[in-house]
């Protein structure tokens, strides 16, 4: 993983009084390789395992600092993965029946749209909008 975002993460993680352990600093690596929201089951089944109890609260503090988004999404477990602004702007297909979450970009001019959008309902609600996230439910291919 490359040195900018492990300098990134050890800072939001100090801001919020935490250290980078071994253990966060391994955590943000899979989910980085990963590409996609993740479940904790997911996060566990890779070499070196790690104990379930340590992940949540590493994910937890991860949370905390701004280092790591939650998905909410059908199925037993949420998802994880690293925040947009460490990553790239995306949006979320959910599957309402197994859980599972894919990631799409919106083409630009979709993208625009929706900006546009977001901030017409924002200023409509007297709301400052600061970012969006787009996540469709539905079903997916496999369980269609």
């Amino acid at each position: 993983m490359s040195a900018d975002l492990h300098d990134t993460v050890a800072t939001r993680l100090r801001d919020v009084g935490q250290r980078y352990t071994d253990r966060r600093r391994d955590l943000v690596d899979r989910l980085a390789e990963a590409g996609a929201p993740v479940s904790i089951p997911e996060l566990l089944e890779a070499p070196p395992r790690l104990a379930q109890s340590s992940a949540y609260r590493n994910l937890a503090v991860l949370e905390q600092a701004g280092v790591v988004h939650r998905v909410a999404a059908g199925g037993d477990y949420a998802r994880f993965e690293l925040a947009e602004d460490l990553t790239e702007h995306h949006h979320h297909l959910i599957c309402s029946s197994c859980g599972a979450v894919e990631d799409f970009t919106a083409p630009p001019g979709l993208e625009r749209a929706l900006t546009r959008a977001v901030a017409e309902i924002a200023s409509t609600h007297g709301f400052d909008a600061a970012q969006h996230r787009l996540d469709l439910i539905g079903r997916c291919a496999d369980c269609r």
